[in-house]
């Protein structure tokens, strides 16, 4: 069958946001503010990174593709969202929405994978710190990330071409502001069975698994903590390991929100206030959670400051 008669609807029409019309300039201006927040928020940690040499570890290493992925995780859904409620329009074409659907399961995944290296940076350094530099290697960094974006690229791929041989005939309304795979299956006249086959699958592996490392991770960390116990070794960790415990929270408390506890059959509203959260929330929050909880972030922006207050 050609693919013209796969598809017979050319866009869809994003509903997801349940506003009021009045509302609609408020919600825009408090949207807008939280995306350029982000934005540049993020921006500012790649750049402190990038500028200070004591931030130059594994552990910042990570945290700098967290921010440009945070940045390209927004950048998905929220300017399509802000375009729409400016303009007053809900439709999203069907090759943005499968473009949407691509990246925006691909960022996600990144995400997850960079925050399991995160765990293990901290694990390695707590619990064997005097093999640290050598564990830590520059070559392992690469190499857990280079792996993060080759997954993510594999499943973000596998997730689209299998949702591209759907047929959508006829609604086209999306209960939704972006195009989330789970509402798209929703409206197609097809058999979903192997996409959400292979959602439970792939999301098992992406998503539980990392999330069991995390844990175990923080599982040795704090028995290494209890076997020596110490004010300063507690304090060490907190502060070592605090802001990393605090965006973990954040982006797996999102998921379980959304998949452990569902929404009833005829409401979406809270799977819209979740994606939200994880979409424009978390990855505002991330950089001030790392710049008010994080020491070494804020020495290094107190030695940056310093030296554009003295230089000539």
């Amino acid at each position: 069958m050609k693919r013209d008669n796969q598809s017979s609807v050319s866009e869809f029409l994003l509903l997801g946001l349940p506003i009021r019309p009045e509302q609609q300039g408020m919600f825009f201006v408090l949207f807008l503010v939280m995306y350029l927040t982000t934005m540049l928020g993020n921006l500012f940690i790649v750049l402190l990174i990038r500028l200070d040499s004591c931030l130059h570890t594994p552990m910042y290493f990570f945290l700098s593709h967290l921010a440009l992925t945070d940045i390209s995780f927004s950048s998905v859904t929220a300017p399509k969202m802000l375009l729409n409620m400016q303009t007053q329009s809900q439709s999203i074409s069907y090759a943005g929405c499968i473009s949407q659907v691509y990246f925006s399961i691909f960022f996600f995944d990144i995400d997850s994978f960079l925050l399991t290296s995160m765990a293990y940076d901290r694990y390695v350094a707590i619990c064997h710190p005097l093999h640290y530099t050598t564990i830590m290697s520059r070559s392992l960094c690469f190499m857990l990330v280079f792996v993060s974006w080759v997954l993510s690229f594999a499943s973000a791929l596998l997730h689209t071409l299998l949702l591209a041989r759907l047929y959508f005939c006829g609604d086209n309304i999306l209960l939704h502001f972006f195009c989330d795979l789970s509402t798209l299956l929703k409206l197609s006249s097809s058999d979903t069975t192997t996409n959400e086959l292979v959602i439970l699958t792939v999301g098992t592996v992406f998503i539980t698994l990392p999330f069991i490392c995390i844990l175990v991770s923080y599982g040795h960390i704090g028995s290494t903590i209890l076997r020596v116990p110490s004010t300063k070794g507690i304090c060490k960790a907190l502060s070592t390991c605090g802001s990393h415990l605090s965006v973990v929270s954040l982006y797996y408390g999102a998921i379980i929100g959304l998949y452990i506890f569902p929404s009833s059959s005829d409401s979406n509203g809270k799977d819209v206030i979740v994606a939200v959260f994880y979409t424009l929330v978390t990855p505002m929050l991330n950089p001030v959670i790392y710049s008010l909880r994080n020491q070494a972030m804020k020495g290094a922006l107190g030695k940056i400051l310093s030296r554009e207050k003295f230089s000539p």
